[in-house]
């Protein structure tokens, strides 16, 4: 029994090509075997008669001029269903050498893509460069943000960003700037006075982690639609969505679109330096998650978010996490540009902007490798230190994302690539047969009046 499963179509051409071989078979040829010492012997004899063979009148074959008729489709199939049945598999038209033979070309097929997107020692040390290297940056120079007398402090890198944004934001600027009616918005109570449902936690030190309209990424959603409407979106401290109109905060409200995107930027313009700054984005959305038994003192997961925000873990805090997986990136893709020149590869196919694999086979794995040192090590420190501020939020977004492409490409898009690359490879081998095919047909039916049906 077949290990292939024909369609109707498939099976009929199984069975065509059994029949065809089966009458090639039944063809008697003569024996030719004699007919060269023959011929030598004709002409021998020809010459001694005094004959020239250059003279030899050409014979015209009888059947030059005859029709041909080529039967239909239809009418083959059934002509070799009688004679062969309906049941042909295709390997039985092939002998046992043929089989075997067919079966390696196409493990040297496979071999030949997996080769394309194979790692070598150079792309791998590129990866894990880039990963350590990434690493390094994130414990010694952002380190973990601390409360101290002169504000919030942490690694090197972070205090020089920390001071770049008071130095690009001051504080007396920002004051103004957050006093003036152009950056009020009606979801920034700070706290229950103003409120016509209670939202549990809100307070000066939360209301901006409460608030989705201070996310520096849904507040260009929720942070907009609240200005238009005159609203406050929250997810309190215990996980519950509340969405009310603020009635002493309706001449805050925006009806122009443009006038209420251009106040949401301002707003967090005022916001970004303040002593409880902006959220890390999505940073909000931990607060529906209401469960966990963490720690000595049995945090849920939203208690400990609320908690890291609380001690100085902002958005610009995520602005200094961001250096380490911004390096690994750079550095990934200027070493994979530099060995793909290397190779013979144009400048301008090296450069690695698109992670298209047909493009860059090689790029998204080795990013991928990169951003699995780092998040190693992360999680080790993490674990060391036991200190969730040490969670390099935006490593782990990218690991995450990485690792989804990577999973996606090795079950799914992987194997339909290698099967397109050996089915492409065999259709252009088939298409120099089937081109031989035709040019016999094209001389053979020279001779021939060809009708089809």
């Amino acid at each position: 029994m077949s290990k292939f499963k024909y369609s109707n179509g498939e099976q009929q051409i199984n069975n065509v090509l059994n029949y065809q071989a089966q009458e090639f078979k039944s063809i008697q040829r003569p024996d030719m075997s004699g007919v060269d010492k023959r011929i030598s012997e004709s002409e021998e004899l020809l010459k001694s008669l005094g004959y020239s063979l250059t003279d030899i009148p050409k014979i015209i074959p009888l059947s030059e001029g005859r029709k041909h008729i080529v039967p239909t489709w239809e009418e083959m199939c059934t002509e070799a269903e009688k004679s062969v049945g309906n049941s042909t598999d295709l390997e039985t038209l092939f002998t046992k050498e043929e089989l075997r033979a067919n079966e390696q070309a196409i493990k040297l097929l496979n071999e030949e893509f997996n080769a394309v997107h194979l790692l070598d020692k150079f792309d791998i040390t590129i990866s894990a460069a880039a990963g350590i290297l990434g690493a390094a940056v994130d414990i010694l120079l952002v380190g973990i943000p601390q409360k101290t007398p002169d504000g919030l402090k942490a690694g090197a890198l972070s205090n020089y960003i920390r001071e770049w944004f008071d130095k690009k934001f001051p504080e007396e600027e920002m004051e103004k700037l957050a006093n003036s009616r152009i950056s009020k918005v009606p979801y920034d109570a700070q706290d229950n006075r103003n409120t016509t449902e209670f939202v549990n936690g809100l307070s000066a030190y939360y209301h901006r982690l409460l608030s989705l309209g201070h996310d520096p990424l849904l507040g260009l959603i929720f942070g907009v639609f609240d200005i238009m409407t005159g609203r406050m979106t929250t997810i309190d401290k215990t996980g519950k969505i509340v969405t009310q109109v603020m009635e002493n905060y309706a001449d805050r409200k925006e009806s122009n679109i443009f006038a209420a995107i251009a106040k949401q930027i301002i707003h967090f313009k005022s916001d970004i330096t303040t002593s409880m700054g902006l959220p890390v984005p999505l940073m909000g959305l931990f607060n529906l998650l209401q469960f966990g038994n963490i720690g000595e003192e049995e945090q849920t997961i939203a208690e400990i978010v609320q908690g890291m925000y609380y001690e100085g873990y902002d958005f610009i805090h995520f602005c200094s996490m961001s250096i380490p997986t911004m390096i690994i990136e750079v550095v990934i893709r200027i070493g994979y540009a530099f060995k793909r020149i290397k190779e013979g590869y144009p400048v301008k196919e090296s450069i690695p902007f698109s992670l298209n694999r047909e493009k860059h086979p090689k790029l998204s794995t080795m990013l991928f490798i990169g951003h699995s040192a780092i998040t190693a090590i992360n999680a080790g420190k993490i674990l060391f230190t036991k200190n969730p501020m040490a969670i390099n939020y935006t490593q782990w977004i990218l690991f995450a994302k990485y690792s989804y492409k990577q999973l996606k490409w090795a079950l799914l898009k992987k194997p339909e690539l290698r099967d397109a690359y050996v089915r492409g490879t065999v259709f252009k081998e088939l298409s120099v047969i089937c081109e031989e095919v035709d040019t016999t047909f094209r001389e053979y039916a020279e001779k021939y009046i060809v009708v089809f049906k």
